[in-house]
């Protein structure tokens, strides 16, 4: 028997099927803690890269627990695979207090929405969409817990050799405006929860890793064509998608009035030219490396994840298997760079 099937961890995923059933797998921890959080559960901006599959997990760890997926759905084929797993589906711009205000209130909220991606050139969407949307459904959902996705952007850098950013560092002026916007975020959960008593979670994720993306996937591709990998941002967190996703449900349980920080992610500081090197090992491949690594870098200390929690069930060496060998087959990519590499928080 290998150490990953002791384990229970696969050796590779065939595919895009096989991987998404393992990424939305729940287990025994999760059914326990999602049932001392009783009530229906409205997943807000659920159509994004960790949506669908945190969807599939919830439905997945209490079948007869309603599940209700909230976005606006451009993409039909999403709609239709999230309605096929059982999790009930609702349109809705939530930039529109109307609807938003429409949405059926249900106990748990899980409030995944925002914009990173193309925020530098267009500061007022990103502003509306971080910390705009957040107030209305704060107001909308007062009577719901709430659990929000938020990121380590939040934070200052800190030195890397030491554990990270605690959940007591302040978020104070982090670098570039989606950063600052999501520290706008964070206030208005604050904000709303202090106001009409809301239990909350504000989980600070530092870089979900799927085998179509993720920091992991973007340094094999690198390793794989030859292409420069920037060490200027020289250290990392990383965290299994599957684990994170299963850290936010069972963050329902662990509500705080007013709305606490969480971080989330893996409890390695991983150094972006080691991951490097363990990709070419594998790849067959000489990574092309340029620049330093500088003496800090966004990383989080998760001692109250673990603490909560326990550490997660994917370690970090079997992600860099996973991904090694996903890249080499030409496994599929979401094509959306994480951009971990930039220091001035311009994406």
């Amino acid at each position: 028997m290998t150490d990953a099937q002791a384990h229970g961890l696969p050796e590779r995923f065939e595919d895009e099927a096989a991987l998404e059933e393992f990424m939305s797998r729940p287990t025994e921890a999760l059914s326990a803690d999602l049932a001392a959080a009783p009530g229906d559960i409205t997943l807000l901006g659920v159509g994004g890269k960790m949506g669908p599959t945190l969807a599939r997990m919830a439905k997945r760890a209490d079948p007869e627990r309603r599940v209700i997926g909230v976005a606006r759905f451009s993409n039909p084929d999403s709609r239709r695979a999230l309605e096929a797993a059982g999790v009930e589906t609702v349109a809705c711009d939530l930039l529109d207090r109307d609807a938003v205000e429409a949405l059926e209130k249900t106990p748990n909220v899980v409030f995944m929405a925002g914009m990173k991606f193309g925020a530098t050139g267009n500061e007022p969407l990103t502003w509306a969409m971080n910390a705009h949307v957040p107030a209305i459904v704060a107001e909308a959902f007062r009577d719901s817990r709430i659990v929000a996705f938020s990121t380590a952007c939040v934070y200052p850098y800190v030195d890397v050799r030491h554990q990270g950013a605690t959940e007591a560092v302040p978020p104070v002026a982090p670098p570039g405006e989606y950063a600052n916007s999501c520290v706008g975020r964070e206030r208005m959960f604050q904000y709303f929860s202090a106001r009409h008593g809301t239990p909350g979670r504000l989980i600070r994720l530092s870089y979900a890793i799927d085998m179509r993306y993720g920091v992991l996937h973007d340094i094999a591709r690198a390793v794989l064509a030859g292409e420069p990998i920037p060490l200027e941002m020289g250290h990392v967190n990383v965290i299994w998608q599957g684990d994170a996703n299963a850290c936010a449900l069972r963050a329902l349980r662990h509500c705080a009035t007013p709305s606490a920080p969480l971080n989330v992610s893996g409890p390695e500081v991983a150094s972006v030219r080691a991951l490097a090197a363990a990709f070419g090992e594998r790849l067959g491949r000489t990574p092309v490396l340029t620049g330093e690594e500088s003496t800090t870098a966004w990383l989080v200390n998760t001692s109250e994840q673990t603490r909560l929690f326990g550490y997660p069930d994917v370690p970090l060496a079997k992600l860099v298997d996973w991904t090694a060998d996903w890249v080499a087959r030409g496994g599929a990519s979401l094509g959306k760079p994480t951009h971990f590499e930039v220091r001035d928080g311009t994406y």
